[in-house]
């Protein structure tokens, strides 16, 4: 049961692995891909060497997954409006596949239930000789009985309510079976699928509905991991300037639309200057992050900068582009010229100094980000201060290169 089990999460983890290949281009992801598929043929091959004959279909989920595999990698190199047929004939298999597994599952359980029938009948003939013999084993008997059968009447009602649970979205604090048996197995793998489950909620709710870019909680992720690691890294905060002047212009469905056009930016400029492992997130509203090394920050900059100077045009009037500026109202309610959009990077590495955390990053990050917007146009700056971070930005601290400004 317990591997029909994960052989079911393994699938599933196949196709949400090459999804999230197909949008980030990240080969940590299709590594991952590569290791579920290897996972699910080992899987399936202890399932088909247990020496009980149970009828279980293995040699039609081996095929159907060899397809399936297929199906999903021949995405790879396909185009978004390419992949639909692809796409729908992997879905075809993951259902077919899930059906057999889920088949395999049933049919594992009810063998379990027979188990345990017969289990009880041999208790029923134990007891029964036991009464033959003395008062004694009568009684003995009838408290195992007793024992054994209110323990697996608990071990029931603590399943039946974690699955009450889960179903209604709470995947913690379940209730625990402590049996040493295959109800405990049944529990520990129960729980095991409700860790995963709410590992992909936790995933899915996280990524942004605009953009489909991971969301926050998977850049402090990513940020926390290679800065616990020590590794070489750059990490560029990304923030649009006036774009709250736009959106209140140009209404916010040409916002989403600029907010969309960005993220394409990113993801153009990192697959063709980026390296292996880059990171691409959205954490929000108009602001980005790319997580990179050192030594490919300074041109994902400037070729961020350089394409968004091409793309921003086509989201001004001709007359407002022109002009650079639009009429708005300010806080305070006085009509002033505002800037077109223009993206502002704050750029902090580990080559200078050390950081403890990730969150010192994103502090030094996010007070970095409040200097650069100080200069006019589209600008990146680099933080060069050496020892323990500081909420400092002052000039002679923060270094902004000429090649990355404009306007």
């Amino acid at each position: 049961i317990e591997a029909s089990e994960k052989l079911l999460d393994t699938l599933l983890d196949e196709e949400l692995y090459i999804r999230r290949y197909l949008i980030l281009k990240s080969p940590e992801m299709l590594e991952l891909f590569v290791e579920r598929k290897r996972k699910f043929s080992d899987l399936l091959k202890k399932i088909k060497e247990v020496p009980e004959d149970r009828g279980f279909k293995t040699d039609r989920v081996e095929t159907l997954h060899t397809e399936y595999g297929r199906a999903l990698v021949g995405q790879v190199d396909l185009k978004a409006g390419e992949r639909a047929l692809l796409e729908k004939k992997a879905k075809r298999l993951q259902e077919e596949i899930a059906g057999l597994l889920r088949e395999m599952i049933e049919n594992a359980r009810k063998d379990q239930n027979d188990k345990t029938s017969t289990t009880a009948m041999i208790g029923n003939k134990v007891y029964r000789l036991a009464i033959l013999f003395c008062t004694l084993g009568v009684l003995l008997s009838l408290s195992t009985a007793i024992l054994i059968t209110r323990n697996i009447s608990s071990a029931i009602r603590n399943l039946k309510e974690a699955t009450e649970m889960v179903s209604q979205g709470r995947f913690e604090n379940l209730p625990e079976v402590k049996n040493r048996d295959e109800l405990g197995d049944l529990s520990e793998a129960f729980k095991s699928m409700a860790a995963r489950l709410k590992s992909l909620e936790e995933m899915y709710l996280d990524a942004s509905p605009l953009t489909r870019l991971p969301g926050g909680v998977a850049i402090d992720n990513i940020l926390k991991k290679r800065v616990d690691s020590g590794e070489p890294i750059a990490f560029c905060l990304i923030d649009l300037d006036n774009f709250k002047t736009y959106n209140d212009r140009y209404g916010y469905a040409r916002g989403n639309e600029l907010i969309k056009a960005v993220s394409e930016i990113l993801e153009g400029v990192v697959k063709n200057h980026g390296g292996e492992g880059d990171f691409i997130g959205h954490i929000g509203g108009d602001d980005f992050a790319v997580i990179t090394s050192p030594d490919r920050h300074k041109t994902i900059c400037k070729e961020i900068i350089s394409s968004f100077e091409e793309r921003i045009r086509d989201f001004y009037s001709t007359e407002d582009f022109e002009k650079g500026y639009v009429f708005a109202e300010d806080r305070q309610g006085n009509k002033r010229k505002i800037p077109i959009v223009t993206v502002s990077i704050a750029v902090v590495t580990n080559t200078e100094r050390s950081f403890s955390n990730h969150i010192e990053v994103g502090e030094v990050a996010a007070d970095l980000k409040e200097y650069a917007k100080s200069i006019p146009g589209n600008v990146y700056v680099i933080d060069r201060r050496r020892g323990k971070p500081r909420a400092d930005t002052a000039k002679e601290n923060v270094v902004p290169f000429k090649e990355g400004k404009s306007g």
